[in-house]
């Protein structure tokens, strides 16, 4: 749905926005204008997806997740995996007790199945890993307890102490259509750099594209695309109470690296792309300029050479400089 569209789907999208407070006022109840565009926009910021006041599926997706608070339905593992707002908070409170979620992203998996029902257990309670009435009762019980962050903790022991060495590691590339001469050198250097890389320039769905990633078992994902708006960005994976500390090196780098080569200033961000989130490799989206602008479409072509060798600096930086990268605060100094 995009600004012009009316009828009764509108008049859901009005709904949905409106309970998680935002208004589409001026427009009349089923009117997509200029009101409910705002209102998708100001959604679309809120949750770090991709900012063009269209409702696509992942947006729609979002909206749906956005309604669940805990306790308003059964929580336990199936296929597909269930996602929503109580599942991210559910993730948050036994991440703060100690109890290991993985990632907090909001979809219910084996990581925070586990973790449930360690909680259960210790909480006297029968660790079916089902959340349900009783288990929320025990989180409320003991919330005041919470001494917070094991998923941060652990992603940051996980770089202090881990293997500081870029050869050997698995690289998958995604290129949009448009960028394959980009993914193509990108690629071409890290297996100089005695990385495996492999390149999916299919254009395929961003959560498509994750689920292949994860199956190849990758170490680290890069995202090459054009964004909504102008300018470059590189985005890692941050949402409410959690973000990636290795996806947050590596973007910081990239920027630092991007903008060295683009002559321009670099955003660097937390965002909730599809990509980032469901990929349980580190994981980062550039966004070269934007989409359909041919000045940035033949930059990026005429500097692809220079930008790959940007991309396997940020790699060998990131990877293969030794000491603690958060002893001063600035994984990027």
């Amino acid at each position: 749905m995009r600004r012009g569209a009316r009828g009764e789907s509108v008049r859901d999208l009005q709904q949905r926005l409106g309970v998680l407070g935002f208004a589409h006022d001026p427009d009349p109840p089923g009117d997509f204008g200029g009101g409910t565009e705002a209102a998708v926009r100001g959604f679309q910021a809120q949750r770090g997806l991709q900012v063009d006041g269209r409702v696509g599926h992942h947006t729609w997706s979002s909206l749906v997740e956005g309604g669940f608070t805990l306790g308003d339905r059964l929580i336990y593992v199936r296929r597909p995996n269930l996602r929503g707002d109580d599942v991210a908070d559910l993730q948050r409170r036994l991440d703060a007790l100690g109890f290991d979620v993985g990632r907090l992203d909001g979809i219910f998996g084996p990581d925070s199945d586990r973790a449930l029902r360690g909680f259960q257990r210790s909480a006297g309670l029968i660790g079916d890993g089902i959340c349900g009435p009783s288990t929320v009762a025990a989180l409320d019980r003991v919330g005041g307890f919470a001494a917070g962050a094991v998923a941060a903790a652990r992603e940051r022991e996980a770089l202090r102490h881990g293997p500081q060495q870029l050869d050997g590691r698995r690289f998958f590339v995604t290129a949009a259509p448009g960028l394959e001469v980009l993914g193509e050198a990108v690629v071409r250097r890290l297996t100089l750099a005695r990385t495996s890389a492999m390149l999916d320039a299919s254009g395929d769905d961003e959560a498509n594209l994750a689920r292949v990633a994860n199956a190849t078992g990758a170490d680290v994902v890069l995202d090459l695309r054009f964004g909504p708006e102008p300018g470059v960005r590189v985005a890692y994976f941050e949402t409410t109470g959690f973000r990636s500390e290795m996806g947050r090196l590596v973007a910081q780098l990239l920027g630092r690296q991007l903008a060295g080569v683009l002559g321009e200033e670099v955003e660097v961000v937390g965002r909730a792309y599809p990509s980032l989130r469901e990929t349980r490799a580190t994981a980062v989206v550039t966004e070269l300029g934007a989409r359909g602008d041919p000045v940035a479409l033949a930059r990026t072509i005429r500097l692809a050479g220079d930008l790959a060798r940007a991309y396997v600096r940020a790699a060998r930086l990131a990877y293969e400089t030794p000491g603690d990268p958060f002893a001063d605060g600035d994984p990027a100094e």
